[in-house]
């Protein structure tokens, strides 16, 4: 049985004078689905495009499919643990996803190392700025790719979390859970040493708590 066959499958609510799914937060689906299982599929509904994306963004659209669906069964295995003080369950679900990829570090390095030996003499200007904004494995210039295969894996979760997932830093720092000032000096540090590797001026980075 594959990870998608064992999540639950969403049944309608049957009474109509509770707020449909789509008006509650995820931790109160959360805390349902504890006792009506079928309802984690709601938290599937909304988050799994974007969990996917993300992971094709740092492992390639081939490992995507079962690295998302893993990282759905493993919140759902974990939901019972779920903090109910957080409304929104974007940065858990995240955090997952990316200790999922770290079981698949070196097919992460090896995509990039790929993609940078690719390099032509004028990318690196034309995408000097992605290194602050989204990046996608499918469309990541060769010379940033070669930058982020460098890069610490702690400084690389924190940078792609905020650049892949738009992720804010006190949202990053949940995921990874770590301080949110320790967040800003590893994206600092992963830009720093990204557009040194593009062979552009540092810059300052505004901070995104």
């Amino acid at each position: 049985m594959t990870p998608m066959e064992r999540l639950p499958v969403h049944a309608p609510d049957p009474c109509p004078s509770v707020r449909t799914a789509e008006e509650t937060t995820d931790a109160s689906i959360i805390e349902r689905s504890r006792h009506e299982p079928e309802w984690f599929s709601v938290i599937f509904d909304r988050y799994f495009t974007a969990i996917h994306r993300y992971v094709a963004a740092r492992l390639g659209a081939g490992a995507a499919d079962d690295v998302a669906s893993e990282t759905f069964l493993a919140a759902f295995d974990q939901r019972d643990h779920y903090d109910l003080a957080y409304p929104s369950a974007r940065a858990w679900l995240y955090g997952i996803a990316t200790n999922l990829i770290g079981r698949h570090r070196r097919a992460e390095i090896r995509l990039y190392r790929a993609l940078g030996r690719a390099a032509g003499p004028g990318d690196v200007e034309n995408h000097a700025d992605r290194v602050a904004d989204r990046v996608s494995a499918q469309q990541l210039n060769p010379a940033l790719a070669k930058g982020l295969a460098g890069l610490s894996e702690g400084d690389r979760d924190a940078l792609l979390l905020v650049a892949c997932a738009e992720l804010s830093y006190t949202e990053v720092a949940r995921a990874l859970a770590i301080p949110t000032g320790t967040v800003g000096s590893r994206v600092t540090r992963a830009r720093r040493r990204l557009r040194s590797a593009l062979g552009l001026p540092s810059q300052e980075v505004d901070d995104r708590g």
